[in-house]
């Protein structure tokens, strides 16, 4: 390649006795994986570099399954990323490893990324940034749905209404309430990315978690199973 391409390391895994392997995230490039050499040697200029949420100016050569990492350089230190915040940003990473085709370009979607880390980095709450990540993500695979309007009648839902998700097809007026009924005020709010109620955003994360599901398959999150812990310290 040419000229030097922001991104981030998604995830990294040690190879051989000195090099890394590198998933990352890049702008103009898409998903890739990296081959670091040396990287983990004493006298490396790259260690300590490549580190997940610390933007970075890279460079690589090759056209096979794993390029090699010519150059690296960060574009400013980590983002502050702190204690359950951190196990936020760890599951966006994760899920962006998952569910990205390699060498596709997802330019917009890196400046989403961008956006949610440093929302996070600022947040007490994570659930709002992340809801709005998970949203930007589905619209940039292609997943297409009116959230504003009944796929049945036509008509522009109703606050105080109740609607069944049906796959495929969206969201279709019904009293029969189930995991997949959501109210009207609901569907706006993830309409909107917006969420002004506690009900709203946990509509919000359920819907999302339905719709990542055939993406990211059958397979556990690594990183959901952090929250566990803190989750059980919060009940007791």
């Amino acid at each position: 390649m040419e000229g030097l391409q922001r991104c981030f390391v998604l995830h990294y895994r040690h190879y051989s006795e000195t090099s890394l392997i590198l998933d990352v995230f890049s702008e103009d490039h898409g998903r890739l994986t990296l081959l670091a050499k040396g990287a983990r040697r004493k006298r490396s200029n790259l260690k300590g570099t490549l580190q997940p949420f610390t933007p970075l100016f890279i460079k690589w050569s090759g056209k096979g399954s794993m390029p090699v990492l010519t150059h690296a350089e960060p574009i400013s230190i980590g983002l502050p990323l702190r204690s359950y915040i951190l196990y936020s940003a760890m599951y966006v990473n994760e899920v962006l490893a998952r569910v990205l085709e390699k060498h596709t370009p997802y330019p917009v979607l890196f400046l989403d990324y961008l956006n949610v880390l440093r929302e996070l980095a600022q947040a007490d709450n994570p659930e709002p940034a992340l809801r709005r990540f998970e949203l930007a993500l589905l619209h940039h695979l292609g997943y297409g749905i009116d959230f504003l309007h009944c796929a049945g009648s036509g008509l522009a839902v109703d606050d105080r209404m109740t609607y069944n998700y049906r796959e495929q097809h969206g969201f279709i007026a019904s009293i029969k309430i189930t995991q997949l009924t959501f109210r009207g005020d609901e569907l706006k709010a993830i309409a909107a990315r917006c969420f002004e109620t506690p009900e709203q955003l946990r509509a919000a994360k359920r819907f999302t978690r339905m719709a990542l599901k055939p993406y990211l398959g059958s397979k556990p999150l690594k990183s959901r199973e952090l929250f566990l812990p803190r989750t059980r310290s919060i009940r007791k």
